[in-house]
């Protein structure tokens, strides 16, 4: 698909997975506002192909255009924009009394649920809070039964006790829709958080897309996303111990040790572990205060965007791990691809 507008041009080729969230990641004019309005059909002047689960609805070549309202979409912004004259209940019914019953494969029941939002159902919109407003919203979208459904930063306007709120709801109900989306944000938190399928855009064209893992932790990308530089982990809580209040983390590399908070035995989560937050060893030391610490192969070295530092990667059982080291590091420890070290974990982040 391409779409020039003034001095802005954006050219975006990739294929996404028919369900579970996909995220879009660039920085400011980078694109993504744009791409989801390509998709959603609101920019008629864009050139290209896009196909949904083998329909067309755009195709430049043959003259077809499907209209927005032929798309089947559910469209979630930034802001709410409920209809404040109608109660939270008529606003959620409002899209779904419009889809024919033969269309409607989300009922409102299972969106209420899905939101946790039963509660408001007789509330005025007047009286919602940001998050409970864009629970609604969201739930709102849903009832349409849309076959895809985009996202565009639909947590950027709540402040943080709200986003920690949502994020619980987005999440569940990303892993049990059968459905594509396609979420814009700013925060790779929430692309760690959420998505499965990763594609980061940078003046309107796309430098990489893939797994969400295998994305982040790629070794050439550009300087703009080498901070975010991290590797994303999925595992199982597999013990709790109630009197250091850790929690350990089984993963297809090792173990980790994680602050227990809420979390419960055999419960699936996801760590995020930064590059910055990774030193390495040519031995263990069991006498440091750091607990994390792993075994695994170099795969790779590179010049980081700070001419002092290097940005390694690693194979820990099979997963990917990536530490941001010194030059002067490398060249004292004598580190080479194929070498065997520790790896030492400063800090884990659970997402």
């Amino acid at each position: 698909m391409t779409l020039s507008r003034g001095q802005q041009h954006l050219h975006a080729a990739f294929t996404l997975p028919a369900r579970g969230v996909s995220a879009l990641f660039g920085p400011s004019g980078a694109g993504k506002t744009s791409m989801l309005r390509m998709l959603a059909g609101l920019e008629p002047s864009a050139r290209g192909h896009l196909t949904l689960n083998g329909t067309a609805w755009q195709d430049s070549d043959s003259k077809l255009f499907r209209a927005p309202h032929q798309r089947a979409i559910g469209y979630v912004f930034q802001e709410a924009s409920l209809f404040a004259h109608l109660g939270v209940k008529d606003n959620l019914l409002f899209g779904y009394r419009r889809i024919p019953e033969s269309r409607r494969h989300i009922q409102p029941d299972a969106a209420i649920g899905l939101l946790g939002i039963a509660p408001l159902l007789e509330r005025p919109v007047a009286r919602l809070s940001g998050g409970e407003r864009q629970r609604v919203a969201i739930a709102r979208a849903l009832l349409t039964s849309p076959q895809l459904l985009l996202m565009d930063e639909p947590l950027s306007a709540l402040d943080a006790r709200s986003k920690d709120e949502i994020l619980p709801y987005l999440d569940s109900l990303t892993r049990q829709l059968d459905l594509p989306v396609v979420y814009v944000t700013h925060s790779m938190d929430e692309v760690c958080r959420l998505a499965e399928q990763l594609v980061l855009l940078e003046a309107g064209q796309v430098i990489a897309c893939g797994p969400l893992a295998d994305t982040l932790a790629r070794m050439d990308l550009p300087a703009a996303f080498e901070l975010e530089a991290s590797s994303v982990l999925n595992g199982r809580i597999a013990r709790v111990d109630t009197h250091y209040q850790l929690a350990q983390f089984h993963f297809a590399g090792g173990v980790l040790q994680l602050p227990a908070g809420r979390l419960a035995k055999d419960e699936l989560r996801r760590v995020r572990i930064h590059a910055r937050d990774v030193s390495l060893s040519r031995s263990p030391d069991p006498a440091s205060s750091i607990l994390n610490r792993l075994a695994a192969t170099i795969t790779a070295i590179t010049p980081a965007r700070h001419p002092a530092q290097v940005l390694v990667q690693l194979d820990c059982g099979g997963s990917t791990l990536l530490a941001r080291i010194t030059r002067l590091s490398l060249d004292t420890l004598q580190l080479a691809v194929g070498e065997r070290v520790w790896v030492q974990i400063k800090s884990v982040a659970l997402i």
